[in-house]
């Protein structure tokens, strides 16, 4: 076989033997789908009605609010679901199936490329789901064409990849699943510090570049633009440079860790 057939191979095998992993040990991704999905009921049903003063100048509705939240839930939700990849490389790492890995004749980056592509099918399924309860309490976006829900569709995979990619990094150089865990926490708490719930111009002024330059505000702006039609602006362009800076470095940073042979 030639070394590329042999890695697509034995990628669809690692991405296979990680999907199997979801399925029997569902807990971990139902535990951090919570969150999203805790604080999208949250802030609608509890502080709806204040947060909306808020937005549009104030006197918004709590329908309006719904259609502002949920752009930066659903990132959210991807965030949270790749603190899973963490924990799940983490363990692969020090339970010692790595190092049964090494003296098998596969290829050597196929266990990392499963661990990516079964995390961002994952997050597009929570995503999915995240979305559908959404809907369910009041979520329209009537106003995206076509082109603008394709728009959005690669944006969530786009982010979904960079944020994996970090999470591996993250979890190759953890010593056990709870610093993992504890590792990947920004992925949950940058969405918190961002535009996903209240405008940046409305925070104070010395907070405000804390939300403004992060990865996390300008990928919220953008699918907020494209899911209710609303300006983009050069979010879009931020948001790609982002996402590739993220992939980039989370993958050469991943690949540095994982080829140190443990002494």
């Amino acid at each position: 076989m030639s070394s590329l057939s042999l890695a697509v191979r034995d990628s669809t095998t690692m991405l296979r033997r990680n999907l199997l992993h979801a399925r029997r040990y569902p807990s971990l991704t139902l535990n951090l789908l919570l969150t999203p999905i805790m604080l999208l009921l949250l802030f609608v049903y509890i502080f709806g009605d204040v947060m909306s003063a808020g937005i549009g100048g104030g006197g918004a509705g709590r329908s309006v609010y719904i259609a502002y939240i949920v752009p930066g839930l659903l990132l959210m939700t991807i965030g949270s679901t790749t603190i899973g990849t963490a924990v799940s490389v983490s363990n692969d790492m020090t339970e010692g199936i790595i190092a049964r890995f090494r003296t098998m004749a596969i290829h050597r980056g196929s266990v990392l490329i499963g661990h990516v592509i079964g995390s961002v099918l994952q997050c597009i399924a929570s995503v999915v789901l995240v979305g559908a309860v959404a809907v369910a309490i009041g979520f329209r976006s009537t106003d995206a064409t076509a082109l603008e829900w394709l728009a959005a569709f690669g944006l969530l995979v786009l982010f979904a990849t960079a944020l994996t990619w970090i999470a591996v990094g993250m979890g190759l150089i953890s010593p056990n699943a709870e610093a993992a865990s504890n590792n990947a926490m920004p992925l949950i708490l940058l969405p918190l510090l961002s535009s996903a719930f209240i405008p940046t111009d409305t925070m104070p002024g010395w907070f405000r570049p804390i939300a403004e330059y992060q990865p996390f505000t300008p990928a919220i702006e953008t699918l907020r633009g494209l899911l209710l039609g609303s300006e983009i602006g050069n979010n879009g362009w931020l948001t790609i440079a982002w996402s590739l800076g993220l992939t980039v470095l989370g993958y050469y940073w991943s690949k540095a860790k994982f080829n140190n042979d443990p002494k």
